[in-house]
């Protein structure tokens, strides 16, 4: 049943795709809004913050950003806490990260933004579990999506099957949601109804990712994060490399390459790797902490974007987001605030209460598109910088956004204002409007001056706990 207002309504059902991030969100989203949100997907979740085998790329770094995490907060309130509780640390941007920008150290300074740190499964299990303790919320796993039921007016639910037993069962739907992830099917669904090809846009830059688990050295409970970033004016491939402090006294650093500086899963080539990195602290610190894992290796990088809201017809009852809509690289850190920030896009059209139910499906996907445009631009902007890099060459106002944000990474690492605007928009609690400025325009004109940051920002301290003291 649809209420008269167009939006999903009592003694309605819902069907989301995907038990991810997106699809947690999303169901709390849809919760006390109709009776039933069924979430279906093809893996079994695990019991905690356990592995899945549908996303292999949980066992890299994620860095959830205060953008995201305050979306979320407000979905879900109390999520912070739980996080924290489950060993999760909270970050301050920039003041708890030792940070070598494209163009130089950005300074330790206290603010407002910040980060969760803490495995991707940590973020994954706490989510899931206050989420399917929501009344209205049953999860399908085990289940796999077959095809849309409906036509291309309407999407009126979606055939599923049990992947142990091959039964397949039509789930009758108000509202499907397609947040299943980078291998979502919807494109195939949408055309089989009649709709054409959605368009779909790659900028792939062939990074590979490598990640280890680390027990840390005791004493370093309070160790700060450490991210070593390319300078992609070299002309070259980029490397990268990051430690990010986990529960349980763990540090999970990743190393990254693009086309033609990949890193390997050979264990004996991971140090090697990080020492080739800009700075070698990377390689210092994991030499002295003891590996817990092998090296985990991940190639499915490309940012893509599937441009749902640009087909001529969108049926209603239909909506994608997440993953399923846009992903990115993630060497910036943006995607799950992305995918938090989708969420709230459909919590607001909800709230809306339109007038119709024709269009619904549509504004939403405008809205998530909306969204999802600024962190495209940057991590696309910044992936194009790479000669090898396998992409559409971006308009004029693309590349004079790429020249500008050079010379703004620059400023950063002695401007205050400019620092503080950056990583307003880095961490997605403002929008790139904020970059324009005129404070942040001026800083970016005279440079970082005197101000800038020389060398690194790790502490002695934090050396020494380590046991570097003398080596750096």
């Amino acid at each position: 049943m649809t209420s008269h207002d167009g939006v999903p309504g009592r003694g309605s059902r819902a069907v989301v795709l995907g038990a991810g991030m997106a699809g947690m969100l999303t169901a709390s989203v849809l919760s006390g809004r109709v009776d039933e949100v069924v979430v279906v997907d093809r893996d079994r979740m695990p019991q905690g913050a356990g592995p899945r085998q549908g996303l292999p790329q949980a066992r890299h770094a994620h860095m959830l950003m205060s953008g995201g995490v305050r979306a979320i907060e407000a979905l879900l309130p109390g999520t912070v806490d739980a996080w924290l509780a489950a060993g999760a640390r909270r970050l301050a941007v920039t003041g708890d990260m030792v940070l070598l920008g494209p163009q130089g150290w950005f300074p330790r300074r206290p603010g407002p933004h910040f980060l969760i740190s803490c495995t991707r499964d940590l973020l994954d299990a706490v989510v899931r579990e206050r989420v399917l303790a929501l009344p209205q919320v049953v999860l399908r796993d085990g289940t796999e999506a077959v095809e849309l039921l409906g036509d291309l007016r309407r999407v009126a639910g979606v055939s599923v099957r049990d992947t142990d037993t091959g039964t397949v069962e039509d789930l009758e739907a108000d509202l499907v949601v397609d947040a299943s992830g980078r291998g979502s099917q919807s494109m195939r669904h949408l055309t089989r109804l009649g709709l054409p090809a959605v368009r779909e846009e790659t900028v792939d830059a062939g990074q590979v990712y490598a990640t280890r688990l680390f027990r840390a050295p005791p004493g370093t409970e309070h160790f700060p994060l450490v991210s070593l970033q390319p300078d992609a004016r070299s002309g070259g491939p980029g490397r990268i490399g990051v430690l990010l402090p986990v529960e349980n006294g763990g540090w999970l650093v990743t190393v990254a390459g693009t086309r033609g500086a990949e890193p390997s899963r050979d264990h004996g080539e991971f140090e090697p790797f990080a020492r080739s990195l800009r700075d070698p602290l990377l390689a210092d610190l994991i030499a002295c902490a003891e590996p817990l894992t092998d090296v985990h290796l991940t190639r499915s990088t490309a940012n893509r974007r599937r441009r749902f809201e640009r087909l001529p017809a969108t049926p209603d009852g239909f909506i994608v987001l997440g993953d399923a809509f846009a992903t990115f690289n993630p060497v910036y850190g943006q995607g799950l605030s992305v995918v938090a920030h989708g969420a709230v896009a459909l919590d607001r059209a909800l709230r809306e209460r339109r007038a119709h139910a024709a269009g619904f499906a549509r504004h939403v996907q405008r809205s998530v598109a909306r969204a999802t445009g600024s962190p495209w631009d940057l991590a696309t902007g910044e992936d194009l910088n790479y000669p090898a890099t396998i992409g559409k060459s971006p308009p004029p106002t693309a590349r004079l956004l790429r020249g500008y944000t050079q010379r703004m990474m620059r400023a950063a690492t002695g401007n205050q204002a400019v620092l503080r605007a950056l990583t307003e928009v880095m961490t997605l609690s403002a929008p790139m409007t904020r970059l324009a400025r005129p404070e942040v325009l001026l800083g970016v004109a005279r440079g970082p001056g005197r101000d800038a940051q020389q060398g690194s920002t790790i502490t002695a301290e934090e050396l020494a706990v380590c046991g570097l003291d003398g080596r750096r």
